[in-house]
């Protein structure tokens, strides 16, 4: 499941993604870190067991929430911290484990389609996995990418994240009605624990 140095020991324990998410808060309100964080938090159950189908020779593809993805997929816990401190929170990226983040809006889909077509053309037996929020999923580059996806039978499974908000905006309000699923998308609901971005407290840099 973790793959990565000391991320294997502990990585898909629930407790060690809370511990790292509360050393982050604890260091961005210290003043540490002087760029947007956007913490996790809620959903550590459904991505422990989301990230038990995930090949360490997958790729994945994330968003700005992107922390507990990055530690799941064997990035050493130290060197996400790093990575955060220099704040690049929103852009998380590895080579080895394979993984990439960004904080555009449906910036990540495109980028893992064109991948998972590069593996199916290339034989490659490992898949693509692509996280998105529900404000993404209701973009239109979604539902092109995911029709692409689909009539091509490209290796790419898209995992929804749906904590019910865009930025601070319900998204059923947002959008209008509730959300259409499809049978090959992962698909869960959580209520997420700190804001769109930040910790809730005042910081200054």
């Amino acid at each position: 499941m973790i793959r990565g140095q000391e991320s294997i020991q502990r990585a898909d324990d629930k407790s060690f993604l809370i511990d790292f998410e509360t050393e982050v808060k604890e260091i961005y309100e210290s003043g540490k870190i002087t760029s947007p964080v956007h913490l996790s938090g809620g959903n550590e159950n459904e991505l422990i067991k989301i990230f038990e189908d995930v090949d360490k020779d997958d790729w994945v593809f994330s968003s700005w929430r992107n922390h507990y993805h990055a530690l799941l997929h064997g990035i050493p816990r130290d060197t996400l911290m790093n990575q955060i401190v220099r704040g690049k929170s929103m852009s998380v990226y590895s080579t080895k484990p394979k993984f990439y983040s960004s904080s555009i809006v449906g910036g990540i889909i495109p980028i893992a389609v064109g991948t998972a077509k590069a593996q199916k053309i290339n034989g490659s037996k490992n898949k693509t996995w692509c996280f998105v929020g529900d404000m993404t999923f209701e973009s239109g580059i979604f539902y092109e990418a995911h029709k692409y996806v689909r009539n091509h039978d490209l290796p790419l499974q898209f995992v929804v994240e749906d904590n019910g908000l865009s930025t601070n905006t319900p998204t059923d309000k947002a959008w209008g009605g509730s959300r259409d699923i499809p049978d090959d998308v992962i698909y869960y609901k959580y209520e997420r624990d700190y804001p769109h971005h930040g910790t809730g407290n005042w910081v200054l840099f």
